[in-house]
């Protein structure tokens, strides 16, 4: 049983394997199981004094509603902020718009999920190298970034920032009800209604802004050469899609970009530049609530310096934060509390997916997997590989040499990884079934990158491989 090993033997041994067991099913036929944990020096998992065996360690960056991470439940899961000592033993990493550097990533974490839909402040590239699934939360925060594109609709339409900021100044000069009829045709404007929006990528914010764009009265474009069928269910019943970027903004008098930003060769870098610009109609309006390295700046100026057309940008620009036909925003779209609590909350779910049941959803990086509940008697183990040739006949080949047998199985891959869950059957076995060999053996394999056994004791029973060292 786990409360055999106790806790002044890992803090006082660092340098000594510890052996944990846990019965499967108390008062049954089913062994006890056995598997290794901490070999290798301590200093690897950080913070000794402070870990707390039987619990996943959840390490936060950034504040996160609280919403979220009460679903955390307190017996299985201690939440730790960080600066808030050392926390060298993490589990798990849940963060927001933080930097992430891969120094800060323990060996000891199996996963990291961010409560936002972009993950370019993550390492995804090294993390997948590495065997570490990465999260987000596609559509926590799409009612928030919708409604405030719908607001950069209105603000591109009526100079209203303008006319504030004039009246701030007549205000100040007593001028402001002896001038406000006679200045107010400076800012004149034109209505939504009945105009057409050409939404750029009908994902979750795409598609929700297009139907709301379509009950406003407007007419709508979309393009998306990846529209999945849940998308597409929400789009209005009038939506012209067409085949090209270049052929949805021709004849747009509002552009929403709601697409990625991928780094790299054909990636989205600068993908709303000159080619697509020049066929932009005289006072268009762009709108830019995705990320700011989709336009390229300079091109999107000789359109602004050429004509009436407005630029709407929840992200920094070095070259258009004062030009007048420019609204630059401070990246609010997904700031509201609302949106925050969901992306948590989502967060936190998926956190917990993986590290209870190996479940793999919504992972930027590793492909979808599921797998039904676990017989009665089984013990679930997950590896993570290379995806390579021969590496599921290789695995399944040591379970067969040690008498173990699968009950149930899965694979997937995505790119260069692979990820397998197996339930073990324990049946049949003696008083205590050992996974350590069984681990070791699988987990050392060349093109294995870590494996996990869940058996019921919160944050033991990992093991990665670490060019060619074991560490577990």
């Amino acid at each position: 049983m786990l409360g055999r090993i106790g806790t002044s033997y890992i803090r006082h041994k660092p340098n000594v394997a510890a052996t944990f067991r846990i019965n499967i099913r108390a008062l049954s036929d089913f062994p006890d199981v056995e598997v290794e944990n901490y070999r290798n020096e301590w200093k690897t998992y950080g913070d000794i004094e402070n870990y707390t065996p039987g619990k996943f360690t959840i390490q936060t960056f950034n504040k996160i509603s609280s919403k979220g991470l009460k679903l955390f439940e307190e017996d299985l899961y201690e939440i730790r902020a960080t600066g808030e000592g050392n926390i060298g033993n993490a589990h798990a990493i849940l963060l927001r718009s933080h930097k992430l550097q891969e120094s800060e990533i323990m060996h000891t974490v199996r996963a990291i999920a961010r409560c936002g839909a972009g993950t370019n402040n993550i390492p995804v590239a090294r993390c997948t190298e590495i065997g570490i699934p990465v999260f987000n939360t596609p559509g926590a925060n799409a009612n928030a970034v919708k409604e405030l594109v719908i607001a950069g609709m209105f603000l591109g339409s009526r100079r209203v920032i303008d006319g504030i900021n004039h009246m701030k100044e007549l205000g100040r000069q007593g001028l402001a009800k002896e001038r406000v009829e006679k200045d107010k045709s400076k800012f004149g404007g034109r209505e939504i209604m009945g105009k057409t929006l050409a939404v750029i990528g009908l994902g979750h914010i795409g598609a929700s802004t297009a139907r709301d764009a379509a009950a406003l009265g407007m007419n709508v474009i979309g393009y998306d050469p990846a529209l999945s069928i849940d998308s597409a269910l929400k789009l209005p019943n009038k939506i012209s899609l067409k085949d090209s970027i270049g052929a949805a903004v021709a004849n747009a008098d509002y552009i929403s970009i709601n697409i990625p930003y991928i780094k790299g060769p054909n990636g989205t870098h600068g993908i709303i530049g000159k080619d697509i610009i020049k066929q932009f109609k005289e006072g268009a309006v762009l709108l830019n609530f995705a990320r700011g390295e989709l336009v390229d700046s300079e091109a999107m100026k000789d359109f602004l310096d050429n004509g009436d057309g407005r630029y709407v940008s929840d992200f920094p620009d070095d070259l258009l934060w004062d030009h007048k036909n420019a609204i630059i925003l401070p990246h609010l779209g997904a700031s509201t509390e609302e949106a925050e609590d969901a992306a948590a909350a989502m967060a936190a779910e998926t956190i917990k997916c993986y590290l209870e049941n190996g479940t793999i959803k919504n992972s930027v990086n590793f492909p979808a997997t599921s797998l039904p509940n676990k017989p009665e008697g089984a013990i679930r183990m997950t590896v993570i590989n290379k995806n390579q040739p021969g590496m599921l006949a290789q695995i399944t080949e040591i379970f067969a040499e040690s008498g173990l047998n699968i009950f149930q199985q899965v694979n997937q891959s995505k790119g260069n990884v692979a990820y397998n869950v197996l339930d073990i059957d324990t049946s049949g076995h003696k008083d205590v079934i050992s996974f350590k060999t069984v681990q070791e053996k699988i987990t050392m394999l060349d093109g294995v990158m870590s494996s996990r056994i869940l058996y019921g004791s919160p944050g033991t029973g990992y093991a990665k491989n670490l060019e060619g060292q074991y560490f577990v």
